[in-house]
């Protein structure tokens, strides 16, 4: 990972233990000090030693820290162009003027969809798409918001021709990836990769041959652990919209991404179906007056 280094930090923070979380609060309290300074003062500032700082770097996927830096570098650097959320915080507090909490809000949900981008493996989302195109059942499983991420795919999916099931309810989860085959999908949801019920769809899909995987936010949750491939969602939280309600944009991004990319792999059937699907709706349609 070369990009998204502050997404995934800020995501993953709380779940860290106490030595590398105290290193990952002092990153995201001044990354731009962060990438100018060496490891011995990012250690002595965080309370830890160089080798505590080698283990964070690692555990974010990067070689060492030299790595860590550029990463950082640039990240901070194409935000300080954007102008991305600047002097803009995450709180919105209840006699904030409307105009004010809306700024909030989208510098917020700007940065959300630059750091997913950033940290997408776009390897992974080829593969996915490969998978789907191939797949006799593609099986999306969520429950509560999540849920709803994956009944919009599914949507996206049966609208260019592509036999797509969302399962919500753990019975119909279960029982639906029982059917499936070695020819089949199946995609779990969930912002932490903790919720049980999609868990355990993705198990039995995967115990069936199916190809598995993972949407989270948490690279190595369960969930991640679970699945043949993963791919990782951002999450900027705000008062208001915490969890997986703050992630519900972005894991909308990443299955949109897969979803375009299965539209390219089947770029002819897709248009012919767009044609045949607006024609069959034209006529509920009100004339402008």
């Amino acid at each position: 990972m070369t990009s998204g280094a502050l997404g995934r930090v800020e995501t993953e923070l709380p779940g860290l233990p106490e030595a590398l979380r105290r290193v990952g609060e002092v990153i995201l309290g001044d990354p731009a000090e962060a990438a100018r300074s060496t490891i011995i003062a990012l250690a002595e500032r965080a309370g830890s030693s160089p080798a505590t700082v080698t283990r964070f770097c690692r555990a974010f996927g990067f070689s060492g820290y030299a790595e860590l830096r550029v990463a950082l570098a640039t990240e901070t650097g194409r935000a300080a162009q954007a102008g991305w959320g600047a002097g803009v915080g995450h709180e919105i507090g209840p006699d904030d003027p409307l105009d004010s909490a809306i700024e909030v809000m989208a510098a917020a949900d700007a940065r959300l969809i630059q750091d997913t981008a950033a940290q997408l493996d776009l390897a992974v989302v080829a593969q996915v798409a490969d998978a789907i195109v191939r797949a006799r059942r593609v099986l999306l499983i969520g429950v509560s918001t999540s849920g709803n991420v994956a009944t919009m795919l599914e949507g996206r999916l049966r609208r260019i021709g592509v036999p797509g099931w969302s399962a919500g309810d753990a019975h119909v989860a279960l029982s639906e990836a029982a059917l499936l085959g070695a020819d089949d999908i199946a995609i779990g949801i969930s912002h932490r990769g903790r919720t049980r019920e999609v868990m355990e769809a993705l198990a039995e899909a995967g115990s069936h041959g199916a190809t598995t995987v993972a949407v989270t936010s948490f690279a190595r949750s369960p969930l991640a652990e679970l699945a043949d491939l993963v791919l990782t969602t951002a999450s900027r939280e705000t008062t208001f919209r915490l969890g997986g309600l703050a992630a519900v944009h972005s894991q909308l991004f990443v299955l949109d991404a897969v979803y375009v990319a299965v539209a390219q792999r089947t770029y002819e059937r897709t248009n012919e179906a767009f044609e045949l699907t607006i024609s069959a709706v034209e006529s509920h349609r009100v004339e402008r007056g």
